[in-house]
Order: C-alpha cells, then structure tokens, then sequence
C-alpha cells in the first residue's frame, strides 16, 4: 500500500456558482457622474471694538477634472496665464542657430491665407531638381573655392569719407578687390561636384559672416548672382537656379537679422533696450539700424553688372521694412522694369520668378501689380524664342525646341501661380484674352493650365480645346496641353452637358498619337475622367485602346509605371468589382503587364481595393473566379528566396479574399471552395491554417442550422469537413499552427457528435506534442519552446476532460498518452515544468472522478455519463495518481543544492495549494501529505514568509466556508517557523 494517495474533493459545481455571483446594491448616482464639491469661503470683518464678524459665502465648483478637459491649466491662473519659460530663450538653440546659420523659413506670415491650392516653392523646387539634370560637363568661375580660399583675406579699414562720392567710390574699391588674381574657373565638373562646389560656396558665405567679412559674403552673394547669367550647358540652368537663390536666401536672412538686431529699442518707460517685435514698424527702429540698412542697400546699387545687382537687391528686399512702409510697392515695380535690360529670355524669366517669389513669400504677398508687369514683359519679348541667337545656342547645345521650351515651364508655371491665387475671374479672363491676342503659344497656354485654379479651367473647357486646337506648337507638342487639361479636369468637373463632347473631342486626338511615350502620358491622366463621369462601356473603350496602342513592339514594357497608375485610377473610382471585372478589357490590361514582379503589384493592388472596398461577402462567380485568377497569381510568385514580409502580405490578402467568398446555405458548394482554394495556395501556410479555420466555421454553422440534431446528410457533411481539416493539417510546417488547429478541429468534431473524427485529432496533436524542438526561432532570437508546450498542454487538459473514451483503449487512455508524452518529453534540467503539469494533471483527474462534470460537448456522453462513478474507472483514476505523486516527491527528493532547495520549497507550497483546492483533506493520507509538503516549504529555510502566511489564510477561508473539521485539523498541524 503506497505511502500517500490522492481522494479527489467532491464537487457541487452549481452550488458553488450560486456561492459565488454577486449580489448588487441598488444607487441612486452613476459613478461616472460629475462630482459637485460645495465650498464655503470664510471672510472675517473687522468690528468698531477690534473683534471680528465671519462671514460665510457658499459657492459651488463642478467636476476638478473639468478644467483639463475644457483646455485650462491651473498652473497657467496662479502665473497669470503666462509661461514662466517663455521669457527665457534657449541658449542651446540659439547657439547652434548662430553657429550653423541654418536656413530658416523665410516664409514669414503671410497677411493673406494660403489653401491647399497654392504649391508651395518648396515642393515646386524639390520637382525642378528632380526633373532638370544633365550628364554634362559644367564649370564654376569664383575666387573663394581655389586652394588660396585658406589664407586670410584683408579687408581694408573702412576710413571716414566726408562725401557721398567718397563713399561710394570706397565701395566699389571693396567689390573689386577680391577680383584681382583670386578669379578661378573650373571646368568639367559634374553634376554632383557642382552642386558640392555650390554647397562650399554657401558654407564659405556663412563663414565670412561669422568672421564679421561682411564685403567678403557680399562678394560671394554676387558671384553666386554672377553663375545665373551663365547658360552654357541650358538643360540644368533650372536646377542651378534653385540652387544659386537658396544661396542668396541665405545671405537675405543673414542682412535682415543683423539688422534687426541692430535695431533693440526702448519702449516707453522701459530703460532696458528690447529686440522688435514681429509687426514693427520703421518708427521703433533706430537711426542707427536704419543707417545700416541704407548701406547695404546702398552697397548693392554700386555693384556694376545688371544681374547681380537685381538678384542681391531681391534678396534683401525685406530689409525696407526698417525704412518705410510704402517702399515696397515701388521697389518691385523698379526692379521689374530693371530686368527689361536682361538680354537672355530665359534668364530673364527666372530673375522674374526670383522676384515674385520673394515678394510673394517674404516682403509683399498682398501687392500684385509687378506680377502682371513681369508676365506681360515676357510675353512681349516671347518672340525672342524664335530669334537666331536662341536658336544659335541650341544648335551649339545641340538640344531641339520642345526640351528648350520646357525649361520655361517651372518660371512660368510659377509666376502664373501668384497671378491666379485669389484672383478674380475678370483679371484671369483678361491675361487669358492678352495671351490668346499677342502669341497663343503652347507654351503659355500649358503654364495658364498649370497654374490657374481647376474650377476656372473646367467651366471653360470648350474655350480651352478652342485654344489648343488654334495654338502655334513651335516646339512645345500639344499632347503635353490635353495632359494638363485632362489634370484640371479630373479635379474639377466640367458643365454636365459638355462633358460626353470634351471626351471626344480629347480622344480624337489623342488615339491618333503614334509614340507611344506620348499616348500613354495623356492616356495615363483621362483614364480617370470616364472613371468620374460614365460608365464601364467608356472605361473598358479607352482600356481596349490602351492594349491596342501599347502591343505592337511590346512597348508595354517601358511604360509599367504608367499602366499601374491605369489600373490604380479605376480601381479607386469603380467600386463594384462586378462591373469591373465584366469589362472584357480589363483582365486582358493585366495579362499585358508581362513582368513578373509588376504583375504582382498590380495584383495586390487589386487585393487591397476589394479588400478595403467591398463589404460583407460576395458569391458572383465573375468575381470569384477573376479574383481567384488575380490570387493565384500571386501566390505563383512565392518561392524558396521569398522574404517572410512579402509572404505575410501576399498571404494576408488571399486569405481575407477566402474570407469574403459565401455562398449563404449551400454548405456543399461553400465546401468546393475551399477544396479549389487548398489546390490553388498550398505553399502559403497561412491561407491554410485560414482554410481550416474557414471549414471549422462551416461545421459549426451547420450545427447552429440544425440546431445540434444531425441528419445522415449533415453529419456526413461535418465529418467531411472533419476530414478536409485532418488532411491539410500535416502540410503545414509551423508545428505550434498545427497543434492549436488539431485541437481546435478536434473541439468542433466533438460539438457536433463526431465523436471518431474528433478523437483522431486528439491522437494525432498528442503524438504531435514529442516532435516540438527544443527551441524556435522568433524575432531573430533562439528561444526556448517549453513554455509555449506547457501552455499548450495546460489547455489541451481542459479539453480532454469531457472528451470521451474510446471503447477499444480502455479508461483515460487520451490522458495516459498524454502523460507518457510529457514524462518523456526533454524538459529543461533546471525548471520545474514537468512537475507543475503533473499538478495540472491531478487536478483534472480531480474534476474527472466527479460525479457530473462542470461543462460538456452538446449531445455527447462524457466518461461521467459512460462510467457513472464505476469502481473500476475511479480505480483507474486512484492508480494514475498515485503514480503522479511517486514522481513529484522523487524530484523533490533530488533537488538538494543551494538553487535546487529553493525549487524544493517552491514546489512543495505549490502542490500543498493544489491539495487544498482539489484534494479531500479528510483523508488522512491526504491530511499527512499535505502537512508533511507544508513542512518541506519551511524545513531549509528558503520559503516565503509572506506567501505562507497568505496560503495559511486562505485554508482558514475555507474552513470557515466549507466543512471546517478537516481545515481546522489541518490548521493545527500548520506551523509558521521564522528564520531567527
């Protein structure tokens, strides 16, 4: 007779449900509610005999959370609403702001608000240099980035002139001394070590200024001018205007804050001088400030040449709001007529941009009238385009008409763009009719398309294509003007009765187009009108005229982008993908896009519409079947070199399209499906996990039709899903997936009465459960499988507790296989883990010797209903048990070193508790092994004198609500022995 013995308690699982809900006590206030606090304020008055009267003032405040939820800061009332870090500056930022001069946002605030509609210049420069490069050979002419740029320049001492002349003459000194011997040109430079040397050129500017050489960073702000007069190789020169005037915003921000540093006054009974606030105006700025100003201004108007000048002057123009208010206005306008004299048109054009663009962001974004005059002053000097000396340079250049007339685009685009922003319709009508009248250029009306709003060009649309139709192309091709209206009218809608003629009219056109380049740049953009507009008889005619005209020579493939850009256009308006994929053009626009990899994309782009798109579920055969072609093609392209990302998303997207296919009650077909789509995916193992999920789902909504009571129809169509499951498990690799898909699987066989089906799954997850290694790999670390094991095993017992025997295996035969597999399981030598599942184990032997289990699988007989408390079967019971208890004590027995007693007494707690839970303490067997394991915990002195004293009180609990003779017994027999 064994030494100890396991006497399960007996259990009444209803009355301890009934002991154990929750009794609620009716109230009269939500506990959510506003709290109000009453607060009485107490005022003591004084008397005519010294005494004092209290008065009482009761006042009521609302929820303290209150004032942070309506955005007051208490904190902010007790300093008077001010921050008391605001009137300190960072040091740390101002210093690296001094030390780096970085570029800051010369855009101040503009007295008139921008919209969305407006492109800013710095999303329009980031295109220009994006756009304008060249592969040629360039050279830079400058006398600050030779060898000799290390030694130090002397500037001479400024002496006092006593006239005006003298003063300018000792000014021209200054700008000329630099030239002599210090001029050096460098040639064949790329691309690349231009921009580099123009960098250096910036880097030498903030340098000289941080050394107080203000000549010497005037001097570079004029070289830097000086390069925009050069137009040698022409193709960059939009590039290198970018590039030049960051340069020369720069040198405008460093003039405009030395000055207004200089320009510290003292308001009114404040004796401390204080800097100037942002709106100021000339009369807080000191003489001496202004006298500053006046030099620098006056420094530039000695400079010689004419570009330079005006590109430096415009740089500062900002600076006359230390002067006066009204300068502006004539400022502009003088510069603009000063640009009349710049012989180039196209560096004419982009001085006058520079122009705009600092009046516009920086200085005057109210005053527009020298806008008018810098376009108007362009369109009268257009015929210069056609003149020999252009004409002269691109012969030189050798560079054509059409790619020459695109380098005015950014100029005019931007020019055009200030002109039109707020403007009214009679100024626009009006520089449309000059335009029309004086050159109705290609040009021109690209930039008019380009830069005014889509409204103005969509409620004229036909005036438009009247234009276009009479234009001069003179090297501007006018597939490049329907591009810009087709842009215009996508997000703007034209008249309703004029939108079947603009569509014609623009595809007359543009299906006669023979390069290819230049149908699918217009085709690309008006796919997206019928889109808007028309149905899918319009859509699927310019798809079919796509295919015809990107077939011949397979010039499909240098235009891939553009085709996906097709196909994302209709995707994004055609929502019904019943529609869509009737369309007879469509699948063959994909079938076109031959390149494996593109094919993909477009593909998933596919996916992600219908995904994102189409709710709920779809049983159309055109769709299934034409998304099931789209899917497979993806899945085609996963192989052994796939990156796991790539397979995440293909297979997240296949799955969430086997998600959406039902086929309402027609069970079986839904079955077909799933049968098709295993085929069709196999080497995505998360489309399978998701098709047996899929098919458990189906098995249950049979059951939930049926209402549990199977048919012979229904209950060979579940055990057919059971088999469909039990067959596409094994092919998946990851072995945890299959584990919870074989437990699961085997769960849903059982609810409905498949009682062989579910018991194989059990079978086969148990066998499963030996080949887990010993580690795994996640997140690119080697860790340890056993506790995913342990958890695994924990809920499987769950399970196995109202699974049924098999009449051929004997009692518990499920739970015995299951205990063989974790005694020889490898388990780590230095964990507990197999002990503690083997207390897991004993509890659920404990819930199977009941006499009524606390759940059951619907309409299936548990081992308490086969067995019905039979000797025999608790026999069973008694003799596993024991086992479990030989073993746990053995490996107590073995754990003797320092770390190993500590296991000892942890181990020893923890199955005291499991006894106390689930054992009967009435026994005295029980009664000993549970003082004797009480004992262990304290006997090295290595237990928790606060978890003992806790599990004392917990087993008092129990004594006092259950039958207290065996607890208090026990009780008794429960010393706490402390470590003095």
């Amino acid at each position: 007779m064994a030494a100890y013995e396991w006497h399960p308690r007996s259990r009444s699982y209803e009355k301890e449900k009934q002991s154990r809900i929750l009794h609620g006590d009716p109230v009269t206030d939500h506990p959510l509610k506003p709290l109000t606090i009453t607060v009485t304020e107490s005022k003591i008055k004084k008397t005519g005999k010294g005494g004092s009267k209290q008065d009482s003032n009761v006042t009521t405040t609302s929820d303290p959370l209150s004032s942070a939820m309506d955005g007051t800061d208490p904190l902010s009332s007790a300093l008077d609403g001010t921050d008391p870090l605001s009137a300190f500056a960072d040091p740390l930022s101002q210093a690296a702001a001094e030390a780096a001069f970085k570029k800051t946002d010369t855009t101040a605030k503009k007295k008139t608000s921008v919209d969305d509609d407006f492109e800013p210049w710095s999303v329009k420069k980031a295109g220009i240099l994006s756009k304008y490069t060249t592969s040629e050979k360039l050279s830079i002419t400058t006398s600050f980035l030779s060898a000799a740029d290390k030694e130090k320049v002397v500037v001479k001492t400024q002496v006092a002139q006593s006239t005006v002349s003298d003063k300018v003459k000792h000014r021209l000194e200054q700008l000329d001394d630099f030239e002599e011997g210090s001029v050096k040109e460098m040639l064949n430079l790329s691309q690349q070590d231009y921009v580099h040397r123009i960098d250096e050129l910036n880097q030498a500017m903030i340098s000289a200024w941080e050394q107080d050489q203000r000549v010497k960073t005037l001097k570079i702000a004029i070289q830097c001018s000086k390069l925009l007069a050069d137009t040698s190789v022409i193709q960059f020169y939009p590039s290198k205007f970018v590039l030049i005037t960051d340069i020369l915003d720069t040198f405008g921000y460093l003039v405009y804050e030395r000055i207004r540093q200089k320009s510290a006054y003292f308001p009114p009974g404040i004796r401390t001088p204080t800097t100037l606030p942002k709106n100021f105006t000339p009369e807080q700025v000191p003489e001496s400030a202004k006298e500053t100003c006046r030099n620098w201004f006056f420094k530039i108007a000695s400079i010689r040449e004419l570009i330079p000048r005006l590109y430096t002057e415009a740089a500062i123009l900002k600076c006359y709001s230390f002067l006066t208010t009204g300068e502006y206005a004539q400022a502009l306008l003088r510069i603009a007529n000063q640009m009349r004299g710049i012989g180039d048109p196209l560096v004419a054009i982009y001085a006058r941009t520079y122009l705009c663009r600092v009046s516009w962001m920086s200085v005057a974004p109210e005053f527009k009238d020298h806008l008018v005059n810098n376009f108007y002053d362009f369109l009268g000097t257009y015929v210069q385009l056609q003149g020999d000396s252009v004409q002269n340079l691109l012969a030189v250049q050798r560079l054509d008409m059409s790619t020459y007339l695109t380098l005015y685009s950014p100029a005019l685009d931007w020019i055009l763009q200030c002109i039109a922003y707020q403007a009214s319709d009679d100024t626009l009508t009006e520089i449309l009719e000059k335009c029309r009248k004086q050159c109705n250029s290609a040009l021109l009306l690209n930039s008019i398309m380009s830069a005014f709003k889509p409204d103005y060009i969509a409620s004229r649309v036909m005036n438009f294509l009247e234009m276009i139709k009479e234009c001069e192309e003179s090297g501007f091709p006018k597939h490049n003007l329907y591009r810009s209206l087709g842009i215009n009218l996508v997000l703007a809608n034209p008249p309703e009765n004029q939108r079947l003629a603009v569509l014609n009219d623009v595809w007359k056109v543009v299906m006669k187009l023979k390069n290819p380049n230049d149908y699918i740049s217009c085709a690309e953009i008006w796919i997206e009108y019928p889109c808007k507009h028309f149905t899918k008889r319009e859509i699927n005619t310019l798809l079919g005229d796509m295919i015809k005209h990107m077939t011949p020579d397979r010039a499909f493939e240098d235009y891939y982008p553009q085709l996906q850009s097709v196909i994302s256009k209709v995707l994004a308006h055609v929502t019904d993908f019943s529609e869509l994929f009737s369309m007879d053009k469509f699948l063959p626009f994909i079938d076109m896009l031959q390149k494996e990899s593109v094919k993909v994309e477009v593909c998933k782009t596919i996916m992600e519409y219908y995904t994102r798109s189409h709710e709920g579920s779809t049983s159309d055969p055109v769709i299934i079947n034409a998304l099931m072609f789209v899917c497979k093609t993806m899945h085609d392209s996963v192989n052994a070199l796939t990156v796991d990302d790539e397979k995440r998303v293909v297979g997240n997207l296949i799955s969430s399209f086997v998600r959406k296919v039902s086929f309402g009650r027609d069970f079986e077909q839904q079955l077909t499906f799933y049968v098709e789509a295993r085929a069709s995916f196999s080497n995505l193992e998360s489309v399978l996990i998701q098709l047996v999920h899929c098919v458990n789902l189906l098995s249950i909504e049979t059951k939930k039709i049926v209402k549990g009571n199977h048919s012979r129809k229904t209950a060979a169509f579940v055990r057919a899903c059971s088999a469909y499951c039990f067959i596409t498990i094994p092919s998946i690799s990851s072995i945890f997936s299959r584990l919870q898909l074989y437990l699961v699987s085997g769960q849903v066989a059982m609810s409905n009465q498949a009682l062989t089906q579910g018991d194989a799954f059990f079978k086969a997850a148990i066998q499963l459960i030996s080949e887990v290694p010993k580690t795994v790999h996640l997140d690119y670390k080697s860790r340890s499988t056993e506790p995913l094991v342990a958890d695994y095993i924990c809920n499987f017992l769950s399970v196995l507790l109202i699974a049924p025997d098999h009449p051929d295996h004997g009692a518990l035969y499920l739970i015995r296989g299951l205990l063989n597999v974790i005694h020889d399981y490898h388990w780590d030598e230095s964990s507990d883990t197999k002990i503690r599942l083997f207390f897991n184990v004993l509890n659920l032997l404990s819930a199977v010797a009941q006499e009524q289990y606390i759940y059951h699988f619907d309409k299936v007989d548990s081992n308490d209903t086969l067995y019905g408390n039979d000797n025999k079967f608790l026999a069973e019971i008694h003799k596993i048990t024991e086992k479990l208890i030989e073993e746990v004590l053995e490996h107590c027995k073995r754990l003797t070193q320092t770390e190993g007693l500590k296991r000892q007494s942890s181990l020893a707690l923890d199955f005291f508790n499991h006894i106390t839970a689930h054992g009967n303490v009435a026994n005295p067997k029980m009664s000993t092994l549970a003082q004797n394991l009480w004992n262990l915990a304290q006997k090295h002195g290595y237990a928790d004198t606060k978890m003992m004293v806790r599990v004392l009180e917990a087993v008092k609990r129990k004594a006092i609500q259950e039958d207290g003779e065996p607890y208090n017994e026990l009780i008794s027999k429960m010393p706490l022995q402390s470590r003095a």
